[in-house]
């Protein structure tokens, strides 16, 4: 029987500290909704995963943990594509990064995100930060944005970094076509990854976020795009941004816990 990896890796430094923190509550829930499944005498869906997820946490408290981050990640990402399937959890959406390098000219990331992520812009330095990161990217896979709310970036600057960008604006719009030319394109695809930063999601939903910003997809419309880019051929999840420091009546925590629990039913499906 086939298992999942689930990777926490906090890493928020240049860039919204305080997702750490997150990304381990994220690990934390999870961890207790498997306590509490072998504890449950009663056959519940989450038996279906419960017993095949092996756990990796990394820890950045030391300054060489901090100083080889990226080569950290990037071997666990490597570790985690050789299997079935992997969650990643990480901090700031920079954690990430070390799963793109990872990831094949072939692939195909669905990238969910308020920003674009390849900012070059009067107060976004040269140095690597979470709002560049895909400019410093090694190696990227081809990279399709749904959800962001950018008003600044011209299309030459977004060509380079990705496939395509449908603004939220586009989806509240006009959803079937998003939901076609995201099942069109994931399944010329080699593999799939689904990236999901929390800001992509309305602030009215998930406002446990350092950049909050309006007009955001909501679950549903979430949920509509997960399911067109679903198939055999996705091998991985991510969730990045989310600060529970910022969370309000856990809405957010919420929200990713039931998420991330769907996804995995997903993949036993």
């Amino acid at each position: 029987m086939s298992r999942a990896s689930v990777v926490v890796f906090p890493f928020d430094l240049f860039g919204n500290a305080g997702t750490g923190a997150g990304a381990q509550l994220l690990g934390d829930a999870l961890r207790e909704a498997v306590d509490d499944t072998a504890d449950e005498p009663t056959p519940t869906r989450p038996h279906a995963y419960a017993d095949r997820l092996d756990f990796a946490e990394f820890a950045f408290d030391t300054l060489d943990e901090v100083a080889n981050w990226r080569e950290t990640g990037r071997a666990a990402a490597r570790e985690a594509l050789g299997g079935a399937f992997t969650l990643w959890l990480a901090g700031n959406h920079l954690g990430v990064l070390p799963v793109y390098e990872e990831l094949s000219a072939g692939d195909l990331v669905v990238h969910f995100d308020a920003h674009l992520d390849c900012y070059a812009l009067h107060d976004t330095t040269a140095a690597l930060s979470h709002g560049n990161w895909l400019r410093h990217a090694e190696s990227l896979p081809r990279v399709v944005n749904v959800g962001h709310r950018d008003l600044f970036l011209r299309p030459a600057d977004v060509k380079p970094y990705f496939a395509a960008a449908h603004p939220a604006e586009a989806v509240a719009l006009d959803l079937p076509r998003v939901v076609a030319d995201i099942r069109k394109r994931c399944a010329k695809a080699k593999r799939v990854w689904i990236d999901l930063d929390a800001d992509a999601i309305d602030p009215a939903f998930a406002p446990a976020v350092h950049q909050p910003m309006p007009f955001g997809l909501t679950p549903q419309q979430f949920l509509s795009l997960v399911e067109a880019a679903w198939s055999n051929k996705v091998v991985g999840v991510s969730v990045s941004e989310f600060d529970p420091g910022r969370d309000v009546r856990d809405t957010t925590l919420n929200l990713l816990g039931w998420l991330t629990e769907r996804l995995l039913l997903k993949w036993c499906e």
